[in-house]
C-alpha cells in the first residue's frame, strides 16, 4: 500500500537526516536525499489514488 511505503521511507528520511545532522555522517546525507526522491515519487502516486477514489464515489 502506497501508505505505508510514505510512512517507511519518511522514517528512513528521519533516521538518515538525524545521523547526518548530528554525527556528520556524509552517506547518510546520499540516504536521506534518496528517501527524499522516494517521498515525492509516492506522493504523486498518492495524490493520483485519492483522486481516482475521489471521482468513483
Amino acid at each position: 500500500m502506497t501508505h505505508d511505503q510514505i510512512t517507511a521511507a519518511y522514517e528512513t528520511y528521519l533516521a538518515e537526516n538525524e545521523s547526518f545532522e548530528t554525527k556528520n555522517v556524509k552517506a547518510a546525507a546520499a540516504r536521506a536525499r534518496k528517501a527524499l526522491g522516494e517521498l515525492g515519487k509516492l506522493a504523486k502516486a498518492r495524490r493520483a489514488e485519492i483522486q481516482e477514489k475521489k471521482n468513483n464515489l
